[in-house]
């Protein structure tokens, strides 16, 4: 179990009496690359908020990294969809990734030089260095979601958790993320929350399919395509593009790098 980053056991959970998670069990090793794929409603949002310990499991345990995230917060780093702030605030991209930092609320201070640095050492991993000095709201949005990855990877976290990284990025921004994304894992462990399946394809080491249950393995399945989509008959358009979609995501030595 040590080598384990996230362990779900039997985890339910319900919003006033309706299910939403039912016998969950999912488990990430220590520098896997796992999308989490599911619909919209299917249980994505309650499972990441279940491992970040803002909500508590009706049954079952989480352990991430080995700690209770309720009781003792593991080391981290979220990395949301979109910004907190408005599109529109003048904040450098520099001053972004600083907000990231342990106990750093606000972004009108004069940082450390050890703290410059480290900004400019993520941005680097991200391969935005050179913008630093651009303010945030001028990026694309394939440049924003790598500045946030910045902003969480400055604090040094053992594990980064996406929530639909490329929403509202092209499909060249998706690219050059998921390059960067797949480059991080041999250091830090990543989960990619995604409703896309073909975006999830790229570079992964695991896979986890949601909707109330959880199926997971080493590529996806036509189980987990019907988990997600349903059962369809021969003759439904869906059905085909199911089983061309299958046959293309179960070569896993194709999609991981």
């Amino acid at each position: 179990m040590t080598d384990m980053a996230i362990s779900v056991e039997n985890v339910s959970f319900a919003y006033d009496g309706d299910d939403v998670l039912d016998g969950v069990n999912l488990r990430v090793e220590k520098g896997a690359f796992l999308a989490l794929i599911g619909p919209n409603g299917g249980g994505k949002t309650t499972l990441v908020k279940l491992l970040l310990g803002l909500l508590r499991p009706r049954q079952g345990s989480i352990k991430v990294l080995g700690k209770d995230p309720v009781q003792d917060p593991p080391d981290v780093g979220y990395v949301p969809q979109h910004a907190a702030f408005a599109p529109s605030f003048p904040i450098t991209v520099r001053d972004v990734v600083l907000l990231g930092l342990p106990g750093q609320k606000s972004f009108c201070f004069q940082p450390s030089t050890s703290a410059a640095a480290s900004a400019g050492s993520v941005l680097s991993r991200v391969d935005m260095a050179g913008l630093a000095e651009r303010r945030f709201d001028t990026l694309s949005g394939g440049q924003r979601q790598r500045v946030l990855v910045a902003r969480a990877l400055i604090s040094s976290p053992s594990l980064l958790l996406f929530d639909e990284p490329t929403s509202n990025i092209d499909p060249q921004g998706k690219i050059c993320l998921f390059d960067i994304l797949s480059g991080l894992r041999r250091s830090i462990t990543v989960v990619l929350v995604s409703h896309d399946v073909i975006s999830a394809a790229a570079g992964i080491t695991d896979v986890a399919v949601i909707n109330k249950r959880l199926l997971q393995g080493r590529e996806i399945t036509p189980e987990m395509l019907e988990l997600i989509y349903g059962v369809h008959e021969d003759s439904c358009p869906l059905d085909g593009y199911l089983k061309t979609l299958s046959a293309v995501l179960e070569k896993p030595e194709q999609n991981r790098a």
